[in-house]
């Protein structure tokens, strides 16, 4: 009897979790020409948010020679007949260009629940420890508990053996902050309705840009001279090396973009393609081939759930590791006889 229950509350979940990702797929079929099911269109950035199956219009802001247009939705700046719709693209009815689209989309919102998310169990547990629980006694709860390993282990493993003692303390609230969003973003693409707003490149530039900058700008003295003057190296080979340096210092943010967003989009594509099977073995050969499919491809697709999760996880903690990595190498001071041994 337990076994059966057991079945049964199995099956209730699958059934949950996937109708809304078919309703969307469907909903993409019907978008891209007849086609089984429409990978790109999965992936790709939205001016909808689809949630539960269904797909809520988000607000369209342009401007567009130097006048600013506000709509509620896509279909709300069409039918005021400034602007005409083509290829999937506003364009002004006017023959004008759009100069700035600052239009909110599905992985923008992803990535501000990600940020609330982290705000709120952040302030939440900040009061818990301001009256005392955690701090004057014991942590209370799983959730607190989760929440100081997680805290402690960013803190001491991360920031703490990266970073300089003396200047560790005041990056650990940005690399907790990044572990925790990144890792709320890159799950909340598990959701069949949901959007992995890290798998846009946009989204993971405009990341690295923040740990750029954060590096940059408290690079160390010492930093600055090995990238522009490498003491005791000789003159003629500072004219190698410091082009190699300049341009290292953008490498680096660069890595870190394109691993998340790559790592991230991958993992997304391979889900959506093995659950499509079942949709093109149902056009291809009979609806009787796309339910013989399912059984074949929903139990895989929970497993890369599984897979994903992890993945999600372990790259949220690569991102705030190499982070703290780049803030310790230029906040740390060296030797001029370190340089001189390092580019010998």
């Amino acid at each position: 009897m337990l076994r059966a229950c057991r079945r049964l509350f199995v099956t209730f979940l699958l059934v949950l979790f996937f109708t809304p990702f078919t309703q969307a797929s469907e909903k993409s079929a019907q978008d891209s020409e007849g086609a089984p099911i429409d990978v790109v269109g999965k992936v790709a950035d939205h001016h909808e948010l689809a949630v539960l199956g269904y797909h809520i219009p988000l607000p369209r802001i342009m401007l567009v020679d130097g006048e600013w247009y506000f709509y509620g939705s896509t279909e709300g700046a069409v039918e005021s007949g400034e602007f005409v719709e083509e290829d999937g693209a506003l364009v002004p009815a006017s023959g004008a260009h759009i100069t700035l689209d600052m239009s909110v989309t599905s992985h923008l919102m992803y990535v501000w629940f990600g940020l609330i998310l982290t705000l709120w169990i952040t302030i939440a547990m900040a009061r818990k420890y301001k009256r005392g629980t955690g701090r004057k006694t014991e942590p209370k709860g799983w959730f607190q508990n989760m929440f100081e390993i997680v805290f402690v282990f960013i803190r001491d493993d991360v920031a703490k053996t990266n970073i300089p003692d003396g200047k560790y303390r005041k990056f650990v609230p940005y690399l907790f902050t990044v572990f925790i969003g990144i890792t709320f973003m890159n799950l909340f693409g598990l959701l069949p309705w949901g959007a992995t707003a890290t798998a846009d490149i946009t989204v993971t530039a405009v990341l690295a840009a923040f740990t750029f900058i954060i590096t940059q700008w408290n690079g160390s003295k010492d930093h600055w001279e090995h990238v522009f003057w490498f003491p005791g190296v000789p003159g003629w080979m500072r004219i190698i090396l410091t082009p190699i340096e300049i341009i290292g210092l953008f490498t680096k943010p660069f890595a870190l973009a394109v691993r998340l967003f790559a790592n991230m989009l991958s993992g997304k594509i391979m889900i959506i393609c093995i659950l499509g099977l079942i949709f093109i073995f149902a056009e291809i050969f009979g609806n009787i081939a796309g339910i013989g499919m399912s059984l074949f491809a929903v139990p895989l697709t929970v497993g890369l759930y599984v897979l994903k999760a992890f993945v999600g996880i372990l790259q949220a903690y690569i991102f705030t590791l190499l982070s703290a990595v780049f803030i310790g190498m230029a906040a740390e001071e060296h030797s001029h006889e370190e340089g001189v041994e390092a580019h010998a």
